[in-house]
């Protein structure tokens, strides 16, 4: 699937919840402490809040984050609220594939318990490598800071090297063109997350001032007759200094599970905003999820959606999805406990 151009349509404000579901939110915030773009402050919040069927909310479970990471993304300080007595031994560690690696080994209790605190140490590795976008909408400028710290960057070599990385880097495609890839214009207006008729739909982001950049996830999970629902959003955006803010990435899915073996019968994701017109070409392979166990859907994505078969962010989006049965199982406890 390759568009004429690039989608640029944010599903935002998010959706009112219903009564009778759970709904995990999450977000990274991203600040520079210093000014400089050598130091990046990870502010992280996450909850789970089930709504009644009487439409009252309750908390599964809440997380918060804070971590410091260099210009090359290695963390060199960490903290977090509940705070794993393993937490400290991630400094020192650099996002990528190895980080989460290393973090499925370190901290299995949090994947055990399906504890927000973990995605947001999941999402650190995607973040850390898209954030520097951020400063792309407060000057034109902002390519010269990065070169500042790495030294001159050959634009082309840059851009070679990242071939194959994901679908949207394949040879011959628009992301290979400098020009296309700086634009100002491969952003969309990303609106407000939070639904003014439910303000408590959304966790409360942490507040900051001038270049920053958030990654944010929605989570909304419920029951029918026949399966049990998921809707998922995934945004990457930052503020523009006039207001409002940029999205640079964004991802529905809609998913449906079998009621009792909680295996994937259908799933569709909906491209809102993403960078260059041939990025929705990944979203058929996606179906290759369709007869997977949600709780394997982590281990799923990278087997059978590595390099040009995926999208970096559509697998970001799939791979968190891997605490829905939990999810569930909590929101029925929450049931048969207020029946």
């Amino acid at each position: 699937m390759i568009y004429d151009k690039p989608v640029r349509s944010t599903a935002n404000p998010s959706p009112l919840r219903r009564a009778g579901s759970i709904r995990r939110t999450s977000s990274l915030d991203v600040t520079w402490p210093n000014g400089s773009v050598d130091l990046r402050r990870f502010e992280g919040r996450s909850r789970d809040v089930i709504k009644g069927a009487d439409g009252a909310d309750s908390v599964r479970a809440e997380a918060r984050l804070s971590a410091d990471l260099d210009f090359d993304r290695k963390i060199i300080a960490i903290s977090a609220d509940p705070a794993p007595p393993q937490l400290q031994q991630l400094i020192g560690q650099k996002g990528g594939g190895h980080l989460r690696v290393f973090m499925r080994d370190l901290l299995p209790d949090l994947i055990a318990q399906a504890h927000p605190l973990y995605l947001l140490l999941d999402d650190i590795s995607g973040t850390s490598l898209v954030s520097n976008w951020g400063w792309s909408q407060w000057g034109e400028d902002w390519l010269a800071k990065m070169q500042g710290v790495t030294g001159a960057v050959n634009m082309a070599e840059m851009l070679a090297e990242r071939t194959n990385v994901c679908w949207g880097f394949q040879p011959g495609f628009s992301s290979h063109d400098p020009d296309t890839r700086i634009s100002d214009h491969i952003a969309a207006d990303g609106k407000e997350l939070r639904n003014p008729a439910d303000p408590d739909g959304w966790h409360a982001f942490p507040v900051s001032e001038g270049v920053s950049f958030r990654r944010a996830r929605r989570i909304d999970v419920w029951r029918e007759a026949d399966a049990v629902r998921v809707e998922a959003s995934f945004q990457d955006s930052a503020p523009r200094p006039d207001g409002g803010r940029a999205a640079l990435h964004e991802y529905i899915l809609h998913v449906a599970l079998d009621p009792v073996t909680r295996v994937i019968a259908s799933l569709e994701a909906e491209p809102r905003v993403l960078p260059f017109r041939e990025c929705p070409g990944a979203i058929a392979n996606a179906k290759a999820l369709v007869g997977t166990p949600m709780d394997a859907i982590r281990e799923a994505v990278l087997e059978r959606l590595r390099g040009p078969a995926g999208c970096t962010h559509l697998n970001d989006a799939l791979r968190s999805l891997a605490d829905v049965p939990q999810l569930v199982a909590a929101l029925d406890a929450q049931a048969v406990a207020t029946a």
